[in-house]
């Protein structure tokens, strides 16, 4: 297939395209810094570049300014919101002006979605939005994304979780903490993050991709959640650290504001979709995960 991406240099971006070329698709990647070299990958900087997709078999839209680097002034918030729809209604501009449209738009989101959860169950796709701002902001994204659904073009869009890796994201990043012995929970640590191996991710999206009955929202998520406690004591014995410290949760909200809601809220989430179509996870549980990488 020739694929469009957007987002193609970023954390799951990069992998993503990488998995891709080993599959021998073309791509064009949108973006103004180029990652890899090679004859299967075209770059270009601007969409005003193309008239219409009817080159295109399939876009994958994973553009967005990072949702917990800055601090939720309404500034920020605005350009988180723009960072997302600008390139998606652009996009759904050029479905529309297609004769011959992409087969398939697989579109960003977040599990964010849902906002904090109670802790009575275990929740699908079929779970309701939240009211604050990653839940609005997941909505709106979403939404833009569905106009370029047509009888000629299918949509996935992509409720990612917490991805793990070791060199990116959140992982990269507490790592150092919790190898200095320093780590801990979060709140009181009955929190479930959902979260998922970014080789499950980019497994997931190829799964995506090449599944034709495949539509509608999906939660990227591992099949089994956990909460923070767990996480903190699973990493730390992988580790082979201590990890007794704690942060307070009225510390986390006066140090991160709104963001720490990213930390706080309870996501006990299933992959329902994913499984109903047939997927096939690699890490179902964080232990599975951590044992297989540290």
């Amino acid at each position: 297939m020739h694929i469009f991406i957007t987002g193609g240099t970023g954390f799951i971006g990069e992998a993503l395209c990488q998995a891709l070329i080993k599959r021998e698709h073309k791509l064009t990647v949108l973006t103004r810094r180029q990652l890899v070299d090679q004859q299967a990958v075209s770059y270009c900087q601007s969409l005003a570049d193309f008239q219409d997709l009817n080159q295109f078999d399939a876009v994958i839209n994973l553009a967005g300014e990072p949702i917990f680097d800055k601090p939720w002034t309404e500034q920020q918030k605005q350009r988180l919101l723009s960072s997302r729809l600008t390139i998606t209604k652009q996009l759904v501009e050029l479905f529309h002006k297609s004769e011959q449209p992409p087969h398939t738009f697989i579109s960003g989101s977040a599990t964010g979605f849902y906002g904090n959860l109670s802790f009575t169950k275990k929740y699908d796709e079929q779970t309701a939005c939240g009211t604050q701002f990653p839940a609005l902001l997941c909505k709106e994204w979403e939404e833009t994304a569905l106009h370029a659904q047509s009888s000629q073009t299918r949509v996935c869009l992509l409720r990612t979780g917490i991805v793990l890796e070791q060199t990116g994201g959140a992982l990269q990043k507490i790592l150092p903490i919790y190898k200095l012995g320093l780590g801990g929970k979060l709140g009181n640590g009955k929190q479930h993050w959902a979260w998922i191996a970014r080789d499950d991710h980019i497994r997931a999206i190829l799964f995506l991709l090449n599944n034709k009955q495949s539509h509608g929202a999906y939660n990227l998520v591992a099949p089994n959640s956990i909460s923070n406690a767990d996480f903190n004591q699973q990493l730390a014995k992988a580790l082979k650290r201590p990890a007794f410290f704690s942060v307070p949760s009225f510390l986390l909200k006066l140090g991160l504001g709104e963001r720490s809601q990213l930390l706080l809220d309870n996501q006990p989430l299933i992959p329902q979709k994913l499984l109903d179509e047939g997927f096939k996870f690699q890490y179902h549980t964080l232990g599975e995960y951590l044992n297989n990488n540290f």
